[in-house]
């Protein structure tokens, strides 16, 4: 029996299901933003900064289950994978849209993480068994570029849906559009993993994969710096409601504000997609975070000059090119990441996606509880994670498998 195809008839068609599938995340996070206080207030929390939890709880869920999905879908396959963690999602879901607990609205936002693992990582599976090199990268920076629709307009969707009724109906949304991305997955999507070479699940080959990602100079290096730019991104998603609305006063103008940024991403991932097959992920990227690190630099010492509160436009210019200098890594670094992990893309997956997870978890909740009422944490947040991706990248260049990596990349 010949094996199915690795993508849908069309290219375009496969960019637009893998960035519905990855939105689930995206939008379980940005939809809610201009709800997270009154969720807050409603559900009885102590403390101004614990809305942020209500983002920690769904990021914990997602790094701890991406742990799981990986080898699940090396030996079943991709889509039982994917089927399972939608399910888990949608049960969040309805839990986090009828409790009456602020406790219980965390656990189904953690349930609700956990499901989503499963169709963040094996998305990234997906692209990897259908591509590699710069032609992974340049698939991966198209689905970004799709991805970041979501957080240009989910804020405005979330702050609409309140303007009508409760903050209850985004979950129950949200469990809508992953019955619907079922669906079309389901219908329109060929399994990517030949039955030859699945490996049959067991905890040696688990541990085993583990260990050959940790052992790859490079794929570490890249798992951690990502980690890193990504605990910067937390941070700001845990404090945008509250430097926005409350530190800025922009009320209802937040969306507006919120989307902007995150167009600068979109824009990032679009131009990387055009770029990356003529400068390849290495030059791209080292460029990019080098300009990171020096406007952060510099940004933070105007904003500690400025006892934390520089001018509006002077914080959406800093943060709209940060935002673009990030742009242009988010998608290099995982496919630099899996490039030496192609032999075994679900357990890679899985741990640089778990472990790249946590740690930006760590600093993000980190910079976001710092939030005093000032841009200071969040500028100091992003300065501090683009010194260290540059440190770990830099290391991670100078080992054996960047050469490898690299011939790939010429």
């Amino acid at each position: 029996m010949q094996p199915a195809p690795a993508t849908p008839t069309r290219e375009g068609e496969f960019i637009a299901l893998v960035a519905l599938t990855t939105s689930l995340v995206a939008m379980s996070i940005d939809t809610m933003l201009p709800a997270l206080g009154t969720m807050a207030s409603e559900l009885g929390a102590r403390h101004a900064n614990d809305r942020q939890l209500i983002l920690s709880a769904f990021f914990a869920g997602l790094s701890v289950g991406q742990l799981i999905y990986g080898p699940i879908s090396d030996s079943t396959g991709r889509k039982p994978a994917l089927f399972a963690g939608i399910f888990l999602f949608m049960v969040g879901g309805l839990l986090c849209a009828l409790t009456s607990s602020f406790t219980w609205l965390l656990v189904g936002r953690a349930l609700a993480g956990f499901g989503a693992a499963g169709p963040r990582i094996v998305s990234i599976a997906l692209v990897r068994d259908a591509y590699s090199g710069r032609g992974m990268a340049r698939v991966m920076s198209f689905v970004s570029t799709v991805f970041i629709l979501v957080p240009v307009l989910a804020p405005s969707i979330g702050q609409a849906v309140l303007a009508v009724t409760t903050w209850r109906a985004i979950f129950a949304g949200l469990v809508v559009i992953a019955a619907l991305d079922v669906l079309w997955f389901a219908l329109r999507q060929p399994e990517t993993l030949p039955v030859a070479r699945r490996v049959p699940f067991s905890l040696r080959s688990v541990l085993h994969g583990c260990g050959e990602t940790f052992r790859n100079r490079l794929t570490l290096g890249y798992m951690l710096a990502s980690g890193f730019v990504f605990g910067a991104f937390i941070g700001y998603l845990a404090t945008s409601q509250q430097v926005f609305q409350e530190q800025y006063g922009l009320g209802r103008l937040f969306p507006v504000f919120f989307g902007v940024l995150a167009s600068s991403i979109g824009l990032a991932s679009f131009v990387n997609g055009r770029l990356v097959g003529r400068m390849g992920m290495r030059r791209l990227s080292r460029l990019a975070l080098l300009s990171n690190c020096g406007l952060s630099v510099f940004a933070l010492l105007g904003t500690w000059a400025l006892h934390g509160h520089p001018p509006l436009f002077a914080f959406m210019l800093y943060m709209l090119a940060c935002f673009f200098c990030n742009g242009l890594l988010f998608g290099n670094y995982s496919a630099r990441a899996m490039e030496p992990m192609g032999h075994i893309a679900g357990v890679a997956a899985a741990v640089t996606g778990s472990v790249s997870g946590l740690v930006a978890l760590a600093l993000g909740t980190a910079f976001g509880r710092a939030y005093d009422g000032t841009a200071l944490p969040l500028v100091a947040g992003f300065t501090c994670s683009a010194l260290l991706a540059l440190v770990t990248t830099e290391l991670a260049e100078r080992s054996p498998a960047a050469h490898a990596a690299n011939a790939v990349d010429a």
